[in-house]
């Protein structure tokens, strides 16, 4: 069960902080809406090393779907592009 609290609470964040697990953050509401979660580094870390796998899926597959619609670029075409590139 997901661990809710007002944000008010953080006034006892020693107690707050003691219910923080790994797998288990601590959703904080303002408003009676969810507006920040706290969760250990570690698991932080797991989640913005997914993300930047996924980013790299995502370019990889659109760099697969130009490869199989216009084909391969031979040398020319590559420093052709890169010439056009603003930096």
């Amino acid at each position: 069960m997901p661990n809710i609290k007002p944000v008010s609470d953080l006034r006892n964040y020693t107690s707050v902080l003691t219910e923080v697990r790994r797998g288990s953050p601590v959703y904080l509401t303002k408003n009676g809406r969810g507006c920040y979660a706290i969760v250990e580094i570690s698991e932080l870390e797991d989640f913005e090393k997914a993300r930047a796998q996924l980013q790299l899926m995502r370019d990889l597959n659109i760099d697969r779907r130009a490869r199989d619609d216009d084909g391969w670029v031979n040398s020319e075409g590559h420093q052709r592009h890169f010439e056009h590139k603003e930096p």
